[in-house]
C-alpha cells in the first residue's frame, strides 16, 4: 500500500475535489490510500490558510512517517512564502519521501531539491481529478507513485539529470537561497496565460542566472494574452533565442505545461517513485 498525504500549500481546494480523487482512487488504484490534510480546504484570502497554517499541514504530512509521499494539492501562489522554513524543519521521515507537483509548488520542489530531501518530480495535482481530461494527468502521477513510468517525459534518457518548473516560478526562484544547483541538467520549463513579452523577460531574467545546463527544453505555452501590438516571435523562438544568447542548446519541445497532456519529470535521474 501507498499512503499519500495531501497538502495545500498554496491556494485552497474543495472538498468536491477531494471527492473526485479519492473515488478515483478506490475505482483504479486499490494498492494507494490517499489522506487529505485538513489544511486543505482552509481559506485565508488568496491562500490555503495563512503562512503558518500551510507551513504547519507541510510538515504534518513530511515528517509523519506512516505516509510515504506528500501530494501538492494545488499551484496558485504561496508555497514560496513557506519553503525554506519547511525544509529546515524536514526530519528523517522526510526525507525517504517522494514529493509531487508543479506550477507554484515548483518553488517547494526546488527547495527540496536543493536540500537532498526526497524524490521530487514534476507531476499534476489532485485538483485536476474533478475533470475528464484531468483525470488522466492524475492517473499518470498515481501509476508513476506505483513504479510505473509509463507518463514519464519521453525525452529522459535516465544518464542526463533533468528538472521541470514553470517558467515565472524558475525565474522568481533564480538567485533565492531555495534554488537548486542545476548544472548539467536539461531544464524544462512551460508557462500559463502570460504575455509572449513577459515570456521573453523571463528568460532574459534566467540568461544570467542559470549554470552550465545541458540545455533547455520549452513545454506548453498556453492561454497566451493577446497584446495590443504583436511581439513578433512565436514562444519557441524567444526560447531559442535566450539559448543562443545564453550558449546553451535548445533541445526541442516537451510534454509537460497546464494541460491535460501533463507528462512526470522527476528531479535528478528518471526513475519510480520512491513510494511503495
Amino acid at each position: 500500500m501507498t499512503n499519500i498525504a495531501i497538502c495545500a500549500p498554496a491556494t485552497p481546494i474543495t472538498r468536491d475535489h477531494a471527492d473526485a480523487l479519492r473515488q478515483l482512487v478506490a475505482d483504479e488504484f486499490p494498492g494507494v490510500r490517499v489522506t487529505f490534510h485538513e489544511q486543505c480546504f482552509a481559506e485565508q484570502g488568496h491562500f490555503a490558510g495563512d503562512d503558518l497554517m500551510r507551513l504547519t499541514a507541510l510538515l504534518d504530512c513530511a515528517n509523519d512517517p506512516q505516509f510515504d509521499a506528500v501530494w501538492f494539492a494545488k499551484g496558485g501562489y504561496g508555497s514560496n512564502r513557506i519553503a525554506e522554513a519547511a525544509v529546515a524543519q524536514m526530519n528523517a521521515s522526510a526525507r525517504q519521501k517522494t514529493y509531487v507537483g508543479f506550477s507554484d509548488c515548483g518553488y517547494l520542489l526546488g527547495a527540496l531539491y536543493k536540500a537532498g530531501i526526497g524524490q521530487c518530480a514534476h507531476g499534476s495535482m489532485p485538483v485536476s481529478a474533478r475533470s475528464e481530461t484531468g483525470r488522466e494527468a492524475v492517473r499518470r502521477v498515481l501509476r508513476w507513485f506505483g513504479g510505473d513510468n509509463s507518463g514519464l517525459e519521453p525525452s529522459l534518457d535516465g544518464v542526463t539529470p533533468a528538472a521541470a518548473f514553470n517558467l515565472i516560478t524558475l525565474a522568481m526562484l533564480a538567485k533565492t537561497p531555495a534554488m537548486p544547483d542545476l548544472t548539467g541538467h536539461v531544464v524544462m520549463v512551460e508557462e500559463v496565460a502570460e504575455h509572449l513579452y513577459a515570456i521573453d523577460r523571463m528568460f532574459f531574467a534566467l540568461a544570467g542566472s542559470l549554470p552550465r545546463i545541458a540545455g533547455i527544453r520549452l513545454g506548453a505555452v498556453t492561454a497566451v494574452p493577446e497584446n495590443y501590438v504583436d511581439f513578433g516571435q512565436s514562444e519557441e523562438e524567444i526560447a531559442k533565442y535566450w539559448c543562443d544568447r545564453m550558449g546553451v542548446p535548445y533541445l526541442g519541445r516537451a510534454e509537460i505545461g497546464h494541460t491535460a497532456a501533463n507528462r512526470v519529470v522527476p528531479f535528478g535521474l528518471a526513475g519510480p517513485a520512491s513510494a511503495g
